[in-house]
């Protein structure tokens, strides 16, 4: 059979046998008839708080969160609906900050295609910067004693509206909800903090857990300790079409998009595939490699010990070359290594967490990669090249081997039957 999968704007097919084949896609939801027209209903109608308008004064500071441009959220519709359900608020008490977390800050052009130009040129836009300190204000202590900082605008405002959209998430659980302050909106130690080694490599830290999830628990925790936030979620389509919308409170809200995603986005094998291929989802998620270990992590969920994953990710923005995840991975030996380099006390870097992810994966299976990346960088970052998948399928198969194909990656979550997640 011929199956395309998700890679960069389009599809990358290849050739797989049907008798020894089993394709995995996500049981989507139904886009919405009216997407604009059920958004603004959502808002009028929010879950566990009152409408995000009711009380707003004209001197009142709104803030406005949104996802950066490796997520898939169709901010440039929803941001121009919740700007105009704000009516006639001042657009100078309004700003609109990115939630970059660790990653690197949007260029104008970036920002116009995620919001629109007119967004961009009559609001206040800013990029999160999670090592500027002066720009960071103290809320409590993580659980190790960190301090928990957090951008100012989002502490200061009087009105916080985050917005993102919901998918299983290799670490968190789930994205969206808090992780639209913490990381999205937080300083870099405080990120680290919370995605520290324990908390990365405990049992219930992955797809679809948050109750006994530390990581997540943690992140909601500190999110909710500033006040609160009006929560903006939705849930999509492989190609961004809305399917749901949660508004209001941030816990409340977030929980019932969970259960509607995880009916969805959750699918049980009854028996681990010896190789599994998947993607990162396509653009813009599979734009580097960094966010491809998310497509490793899913298959790793039922790939058996020993065998091989092969990733489609089309890395168009590179590892990101230099990038602390880079640097991290090319000065270790190995991915045997890069777990020593994170048990070792005081060692702690920049996004070691998705260093850690991809050691833990490799621990288990022959990692392979269809990119755009050159094979040497590939190779630095101690992973196998693999310019023709449907060839690496047909070398590895024999007799009573059994073979997953995640056409669209981690927008299905497989398990095996028996090992559900809990949310």
């Amino acid at each position: 059979m011929r199956i395309p999968l998700a890679f960069g704007r389009g599809f990358h097919e290849i050739e797989s046998p049907d008798h020894q084949t089993t394709v995995i896609e996500p049981r989507e939801g139904i886009p919405l008839a009216d997407e604009k027209a059920a958004f603004l209903h959502a808002l009028a109608h929010p879950i566990g708080s009152p409408p995000f308008r009711q009380g707003l004064r004209q001197t009142d500071r709104v803030m406005i969160s949104f996802t950066d441009n490796t997520r898939a959220t169709p901010n440039e519709r929803i941001v121009p609906w919740l700007l105009e359900a704000l009516g006639d608020h001042p657009r100078d008490r309004i700003v609109l900050i990115n939630q970059t977390g660790t990653h690197r800050p949007n260029s104008r052009a970036e920002l116009e295609e995620m919001l629109t130009p007119e967004v961009v040129a009559n609001y206040e836009v800013i990029n999160h910067d999670c090592e500027n300190d002066a720009e960071l204000v103290t809320v409590g202590e993580m659980n190790d004693g960190t301090p928990a900082m957090l951008n100012r605008r989002v502490i200061e405002a009087d009105l916080r509206i985050v917005t993102g959209f919901i998918e299983p998430h290799f670490f968190a659980g789930f994205s969206g909800g808090p992780k639209g302050i913490i990381p999205g909106c937080a300083g870099m130690k405080t990120i680290e903090a919370s995605h520290n080694v324990r908390n990365i490599g405990h049992p219930q830290a992955s797809f679809g857990i948050t109750a006994g999830n530390p990581l997540w628990e943690e992140l909601l925790r500190v999110a909710l300790s500033i006040g609160p936030s009006f929560l903006v979620n939705v849930s999509l389509t492989h190609d961004r079409q809305i399917t749901g919308v949660y508004t209001g409170d941030l816990r409340e809200a977030h929980q019932r998009g969970c259960r509607d995603v995880k009916a969805k986005a959750m699918t049980p094998t009854p028996e681990p595939f010896d190789v599994v291929v998947t993607t990162n989802s396509g653009y813009p998620l599979d734009r580097n490699l960094y966010q491809g270990v998310k497509g490793m992590s899913a298959a790793a969920r039922i790939v058996k010990n020993g065998g091989t994953i092969i990733l489609a990710c089309e890395c168009g923005d590179g590892v990101p070359d230099g990038s602390p995840f880079d640097l991290l991975l090319r000065e270790s030996s190995s991915p045997a290594d890069i777990l020593l380099k994170l048990v070792t006390p005081g060692f702690r870097r920049p996004e070691q967490w998705q260093a850690q992810i991809q050691a833990l994966v490799q621990s288990r299976a022959e990692v392979l990669v269809h990119s755009r990346l050159p094979d040497d960088v590939l190779r630095r970052v101690h992973l196998t090249p693999c310019p023709d998948i449907s060839k690496a399928i047909a070398e590895r198969l024999g007799p009573g081997v059994r073979l997953a194909v995640m056409p669209q990656g981690p927008l299905t979550i497989p398990y095996l039957d028996g090992h559900l997640a809990s949310q």
